[in-house]
Order: C-alpha cells, then sequence, then structure tokens
C-alpha cells in the first residue's frame, strides 16, 4: 500500500516537474526576445522534441500558461504570447509551491473571504475592457462544455479577469498565488466534473452582476459559486482518488465540518 502511494505521490511530482519545464523554457524564450507578445510559439511537435518530454506533458504546461494569462490558444491558427503583460515573474509562481500543503476547506475559506468581495469591487470599477473579458470567457466555457481540462483554462481566466477588474494590485497579486494553485491541482481532477453547465450558469450570472455594476449581487453571486465548486471539486477529489489518478486532497473530509461550512451561504 505504502509502495503504491509512493508511485503516485512520484507521479505527480514529476507531472509539475514537466509542466515547469515548459514554464521555464517559455519564460526563457520571452526574456531572450525570441518571442514576443502576439507572437506565435512553435509547433507543439518542434517545441516537444527540443523539451524531450511528450505533448502530452507539453499541452499540460501550456495549459498552465494559458490559464495564468501568459499564452492564449485560437483554434487552428496556434499558440500564442499573451500581448499583455506576461504573469511569469508573479509572485504566483514563486510561492505554487508553499501552497500544496493548504488543506482543501482552507483554500475555499480564503476564497471566500477574497473573492466575493474581490468581485464587489469588480462590479464597482470594470472598465468596459474587463466586462468583454469576461463575456468572452463565459462564452468559452459553454463550448469547452465537453472538454473539462479546456473549460478550466477558461474559468481561471474568468477569476483572473474579476481581479484585474477589482483595481487593487495587491487583491490581485493575492489571488494570482489562489489561481495558480487552484489550476495546479484542479487540472488532475477536473475530467471527473459531472456538471460543468451548471458551474457555466453561476459564473454567467457573476458576469451579468459586474456587468450591471452591482456590488451586492456580484458578491453574493460569488459566494454561491464557491459554495457550489467547493462540493463539486470535492467530488472530483474522491473519484479521481477511486480511479487513483493521483492521491486524495489531504483531509478533504473536513471540507464538510470545517470553518468554511460555516461560512455564511447564500444558497
Amino acid at each position: 500500500m505504502k509502495k503504491e502511494v509512493k508511485d503516485l505521490h512520484d507521479e505527480a511530482t514529476g507531472h509539475s516537474q514537466l509542466t515547469m519545464q515548459v514554464v521555464e523554457h517559455v519564460r526563457s524564450l520571452i526574456s531572450s526576445g525570441e518571442v514576443h507578445p502576439g507572437d506565435r510559439l512553435p509547433p507543439e511537435r518542434e517545441l516537444a522534441r527540443k523539451l524531450k518530454i511528450s505533448r502530452s506533458s507539453l499541452r499540460a504546461g501550456i495549459g498552465f500558461l494559458s490559464a495564468m494569462g501568459v499564452l492564449k490558444s485560437r483554434h487552428g491558427a496556434g499558440t500564442f504570447v499573451s500581448s499583455g503583460p506576461p504573469a511569469l515573474d508573479s509572485s504566483s509562481l514563486s510561492v505554487l509551491g508553499a501552497l500544496h500543503g493548504f488543506l482543501p476547506w482552507q483554500m475555499f475559506e480564503a476564497r471566500l473571504v477574497l473573492e466575493s468581495n474581490v468581485a464587489a469591487l469588480a462590479a464597482e470599477r470594470a472598465t468596459d475592457e474587463h466586462i468583454a473579458e469576461l463575456a468572452e470567457e463565459v462564452a468559452e466555457m459553454y463550448a469547452a462544455l465537453t472538454d473539462p481540462h479546456e473549460y478550466l483554462i477558461h474559468d481561471v481566466r474568468f477569476h483572473r479577469t474579476i481581479a484585474r477588474a477589482s483595481g487593487n494590485p495587491i487583491l490581485g497579486a493575492l489571488m494570482e498565488t489562489i489561481t495558480a494553485n487552484l489550476y495546479e491541482y484542479r487540472s488532475k481532477t477536473v475530467v471527473n466534473a459531472v456538471d460543468l453547465k451548471e458551474s457555466a450558469e453561476m459564473h454567467r450570472e457573476i458576469y451579468r452582476a459586474i456587468r450591471s455594476h452591482n456590488p451586492a449581487q456580484a458578491r453574493v453571486t460569488m459566494e454561491q459559486h464557491l459554495n457550489l465548486a467547493r462540493i463539486a471539486q470535492a467530488s472530483e477529489a474522491e473519484a479521481s482518488a477511486a480511479r487513483g489518478a493521483v492521491p486524495e486532497a489531504p483531509q478533504a473530509s473536513e471540507a464538510s465540518t470545517s470553518p468554511a461550512e460555516s461560512t455564511s451561504s447564500t444558497r
């Protein structure tokens, strides 16, 4: 039994190392000036051969960078460096390892405190550009209902856009650490998602509240979304553990009896 757990841990660790190998390579391409904002990356086959990794491992790294806003994939056109400021040097990557020890209920409690208020600020301060970006991410979520990994990328980007729309760079930096951890963990479990449509509908309601510049509604709707997401992600983790895909999240069962459970639910 101990050997099986160790094998699963080693597999997960190896996956993370390959993801970060891709991240570091893209970082070097940008830092050296070999690629610039708006440029297209070399084809997947070429990148995978250069890094000596499988194309599936390469896609995991590209997915991470897309969720962080560094890259943007366009169907049929390739993968491009985002036009906005790259997030490669943000605190999200430097603290990623330290976040792995956090318990699931602690992460959701932090998200409830931060994101509900960030959403309220976004409803007050969002520009037309922010609102257009949120609309695009919601549309992409609906388009990716049958592709959980693609859905997750747009889910994370939606939350990052809200953080930017809050107009507070300190809150934005805190949200970067949370969204990085969210993507890193959920990329291993989201394949077991059972109702992405419900999630997409909740994101649409958050978008509508921000578009209407209604802070109270944005806060309430974000709380509803996070309470539902906590339950859904606990189910995903249990399903993954049952299949032996990834180790079960530590103390995941505490989510039902943790302080997060006592946080006022708006459902």
